[in-house]
């Protein structure tokens, strides 16, 4: 009686385990940045985009009674980054270059002005304004011409960036880049400049009705 054979499991060689380990890495990073870096291979399978967005709904309506007076254009370079504590860039980290273009409003409130704030002589001729002073209104980004000029992520974030649902987010550099317009609006001429244009809209108005004197001031109203 024949006896069978039994094969033994053949054993995976040490070498052939750490070649698979680094094809792995390599699909990997090649899934992450192979679009970036090879040219033309993101058009290769034709992509479409289609707007299937709903109707906008209109929620609520303010009365607006400030009077917009200046406008000013800035532009900031924002250089964020982000590292883990006890690793390296090249593993977990990210860093953006952005520039980010935006404008900020300076306007005088004139629903703020009250009866006692206009005086008008008997005969019509001399008038008097106090206005309160001009504020800064909320710095907008202009899309079209904010971008990132550049990306760095370590290997950890590319791997995350497959799974998240908004791996090109840049909601973050985005309000940096605001809160720093801000910041550069405030330091500015933008609200004399505002308070100014103001006035001369004003005397301009009056003028055109008749009036010979029309003083306006700024205050605490």
């Amino acid at each position: 009686m024949t006896t069978p054979i039994r094969r033994l499991p053949r054993r995976i060689p040490g070498w052939a385990k750490a070649v698979s380990a680094v094809v792995l890495v390599l699909a990997v990073l090649f899934a992450g940045i192979g679009l970036s870096v090879l040219p033309g291979l993101k058009d290769l399978f034709g992509t479409e985009t289609h707007d299937r967005s709903g109707p906008a709904l209109l929620q609520s309506i303010q009365d607006i009674s400030r009077y917009d007076a200046a406008s000013g254009n800035f532009q900031v370079v924002v250089d964020l980054e982000k590292d883990a504590k006890y690793l390296p860039d090249a593993i977990r980290g990210t860093r953006t270059l952005y520039v980010g273009a935006g404008t900020v409003d300076a306007y005088v409130d004139l629903g703020k002005v009250g009866e006692d704030d206009v005086r008008v002589d008997k005969d019509r001729t001399s008038a008097t304004l106090r206005l309160p002073h001009a504020a800064l209104g909320e710095p907008a980004l202009d899309p079209d011409r904010s971008y990132a000029v550049s990306k760095q992520r370590g290997l950890l974030d590319r791997i995350g960036d497959l799974f998240s649902d908004n791996p090109n987010s840049e909601q973050a550099v985005q309000k940096l880049a605001a809160r720093h317009i801000g910041a550069a609006a405030r330091e500015s001429a933008l609200t004399e400049r505002a308070e100014g244009n103001t006035t001369d809209m004003l005397k301009g108005l009056l003028h055109s009705l008749g009036f010979e004197e029309v003083r306006v001031s700024y205050g605490a109203a």
